[in-house]
């Protein structure tokens, strides 16, 4: 009876690399016509359904940048879909937070950043914002004080945060136009 070898295959670390064993590896290529790359991308093949293209990453994002997946629907049926697919991933900020910000929480913090820029209350109106806005221009525009660097300075502040509360307040108006 022939003595038995020891494999490399025993004991922490592993003698042997990773890799080298007799097992042939199966690589799934590209699903693309005339493509050989490894095909490790999966890609849905139509909405709600479970089977997958599989894509290197070049044909991925050509799949991806074409593929619509609202495609046949009404608007109503995309925006409830939409809803009931980030209704699992939203969150909403815990309650108790709601002191540390605009006192409703209906303000971001670049907005209260805008708010204070503009030596406003967190519950300053449109109204109020836009009077600051052009109060604290016409002292600190550049032809109003030329040469001053700092009024310069603070001039683009003030305008960076007009700009902010402006951009803010559509957006507030177009999702309660949606609602």
């Amino acid at each position: 009876m022939t003595k038995r070898a020891r494999t490399l295959d025993w004991g922490f670390p592993r003698w042997r690399d990773y890799g080298t064993g007799a097992a042939a590896v199966t690589v799934r290529t590209c699903d693309r016509d005339g493509c050989d790359l490894v095909g490790d991308r999966p890609a849905p093949k139509a909405p709600n359904r479970p089977e997958r293209w599989y894509f290197c990453e070049a044909h991925a994002a050509e799949y991806n940048r074409g593929w619509n997946y609202f495609e046949g629907l009404t608007a109503e049926e995309a925006r409830d879909r939409e809803a009931a697919a980030s209704g699992d991933t939203a969150f909403t900020q815990a309650r108790h937070w709601g002191w540390g910000g605009a006192g409703d929480g209906s303000r971001s913090r670049s907005e209260l950043d805008a708010l204070a820029a503009l030596e406003l209350d967190t519950d300053a109106d449109a109204a109020a914002v836009k009077a600051a806005y052009r109060r604290l221009a016409k002292i600190n525009h550049p032809d109003a004080a030329p040469g001053d660097a700092a009024a310069a300075s603070r001039f683009q502040i003030v305008l960076a945060a007009y700009e902010v509360l402006v951009a803010a307040e559509e957006a507030r108006e177009r999702r309660s136009a949606v609602n």
